[in-house]
């Protein structure tokens, strides 16, 4: 691909296929420390991180640098850049969604690897990596959103829920009687327990219908699966 990343009419599908590559050299490097069971550091507002998160960051920030050097980068890991005016494009990176699952020593794998880009105020393109559960989704704004598992490709698409009623994706973290109160509310009674923005991907791959959240959350938290859901449909 030529460098021409930055200008109006931007190729989203062949951005998000040349970062597939990164962001999968990134989940192996986060396996890697996962397996040695990583030491944790608490960052000024509380949250957890480690070594893995910098890892990632460190791969993908100059893997996007060098596929889109005219575009803005915001992650989270890069305290610098959250000082940053956004353009009007802007990659969000988040190079480990999860880190409470990922430091559990019994977790269910639940972490991922998140790059999305922004364009005007809304999510076009997204990535999204679990690499202990080998699946990787990709979407971007006309082009569909996929699913990469085992080496196999296949598109994914919305569902729409089915007669014995809708399954909901919850925070296996962050879950708290707002979100109880409001799945009693519509008489919702299935749901699913899970981390990391795979949320939006399990609804996007037609897996679950509903993803009702009242906690904190943060935007490099939600784009990549916010581009991955509106692709499928969602």
């Amino acid at each position: 691909m030529t460098n021409n990343l930055g200008q109006s009419k931007m190729d989203y599908a062949s951005l998000a296929r040349q970062l597939i590559r990164p962001v999968e050299e990134a989940g192996r490097v986060i396996m890697d420390i996962y397996r040695r069971r990583p030491t944790i550091d608490i960052k000024a507002d509380g949250s957890p991180v480690t070594k893995a998160d910098h890892a990632a960051e460190a791969i993908l920030l100059a893997e996007i640098a060098t596929l889109a050097p005219s575009i803005q980068i915001i992650s989270e890991e890069n305290a610098t850049s959250h000082s940053l005016a956004p353009s009007q494009d802007f990659f969000l990176v988040d190079p480990l969604d999860g880190t409470k699952e990922f430091i559990k020593a019994r977790g269910d794998g639940a972490f991922t690897v998140n790059i999305g880009l922004i364009k005007n105020g809304q999510p076009v393109m997204g990535i999204v990596f679990a690499p202990a559960l080998d699946r990787l989704f990709f979407g971007s704004l006309g082009n569909g959103a996929f699913e990469i598992s085992g080496g196999i490709c296949r598109q994914i698409h919305v569902r729409m829920p089915p007669a014995n009623g809708p399954i909901a994706v919850a925070s296996a973290s962050h879950r708290d009687a707002q979100t109880n109160q409001w799945l009693e509310k519509r008489g919702i009674t299935k749901f699913i327990a899970i981390g990391s923005s795979l949320k939006f991907c399990l609804i996007a791959a037609g897996e679950a219908d509903l993803y009702p959240r009242y906690g904190p959350t943060m935007e490099w938290d939600t784009a990549a699966g916010d581009a991955v859901l509106r692709a499928a449909g969602g």
